[in-house]
């Protein structure tokens, strides 16, 4: 339950220093930061006695977020199973196409293994040695 209530304090924090892209704020609405600093330690200490003063709420905030975090458990599992089973699906329908056959590898016989023909590659003209000097 505190875990909730400080996320969504931090996450509070992060939206208000982001800039809002407009300059709207008069002068006498400002805060300054010392003025927000001692507003939120003063709502954190609040919020922390407030398991003191609301026993019968704390406990219940506390069943709801077992309740909410067993339905996120069990929401990520099934969608762990989900993927697991397409990623297999997948793998096996690949596997199906890269060797042709059901059956499985070693599939091609000795005319698919011998090479293909191919003409000879005709070599270029040998050149003529020119005399034009005395050789030693």
């Amino acid at each position: 339950m505190f875990f909730l209530l400080r996320m969504a304090f931090w996450l509070g924090v992060v939206c208000v220093l982001l800039p809002s892209g407009s300059k709207t704020t008069a002068p006498t609405e400002r805060v300054n930061t010392a003025e927000a600093v001692t507003a939120a330690s003063a709502a954190v200490s609040d919020v922390r006695g407030f398991c003191g003063r609301q026993p019968d709420a704390c406990e219940v905030g506390g069943k709801i977020a077992v309740a909410v975090t067993q339905k996120a458990e069990a929401g990520a599992r099934t969608l762990y199973q989900f993927f697991a089973t397409k990623l297999a699906e997948n793998r096996a329908a690949t596997d199906k196409t890269v060797t042709g056959s059901v059956q499985g590898q070693h599939t091609l016989t000795q005319a698919d293994l011998a090479p293909a023909w191919h003409a000879a590659v005709p070599l270029p003209p040998r050149r003529q040695k020119a005399n034009d000097g005395p050789s030693a």
